[in-house]
């Protein structure tokens, strides 16, 4: 069954709790340290998607613009923090882990920005459910950008993959 944008938003989307998303942010300063010092705040989650936010100054290059490197962790947190909120706070069974991402770097960011990672379709949402439920993993491609003056600036794809427990990430 073919489904329209606004039936698949609705057809994936959770109910927005506000509780989720400061359990979000608090998961990612206690689990991934950076975050904090990078000064990311977990902005919105609504139909448009989730929105991850972080200051200029400590993100600060050289050239008084974004440094690279924390562009491309915002954006991959926006993604990953998205898989994270649409399993509804994996328990500690499941984990989430980047395998493979590319970033294309269209403009520098010249002030406070906001990474937002977009609703997958129903049907890759359905594809990692039923991989999970049937062999305790699955995979799925996510998608962020970041804007400035409605300009696109930074474009992040990448690919995660959803772990049980009982399958061990290599160390």
């Amino acid at each position: 069954m073919r489904m329209s944008t606004t039936n698949t938003i609705l057809a994936i989307q959770p109910a927005i709790d506000e509780g989720l998303l400061r359990q979000l942010e608090a998961t990612l300063h206690a689990h991934i340290p950076v975050t904090q010092a990078m000064g990311i705040r977990v902005q919105s989650w609504n139909a448009e998607g989730l929105q991850i936010s972080a200051p200029l100054a400590p993100n600060i290059n050289h050239l008084a613009t974004a440094f690279g490197g924390s562009l491309a962790a915002v954006t991959t947190i926006a993604s990953w923090g998205m898989v994270w909120l649409m399993l509804q706070h994996p328990p500690s069974s499941m984990h989430i882990v980047i395998q493979e991402s590319n970033l294309t770097y269209i403009r520098p960011v010249t002030q406070d920005f906001v990474a937002c990672c977009r609703w997958p379709d129903a049907a890759t949402w359905d594809r990692l459910q039923y991989s999970i439920s049937r062999y305790g993993k699955g995979r799925i491609e996510m998608r962020s950008e970041i804007y400035e003056h409605n300009q696109p600036c930074v474009g992040f794809h990448g690919r995660f993959v959803v772990l049980s427990e009982a399958i061990q990430v290599a160390a």
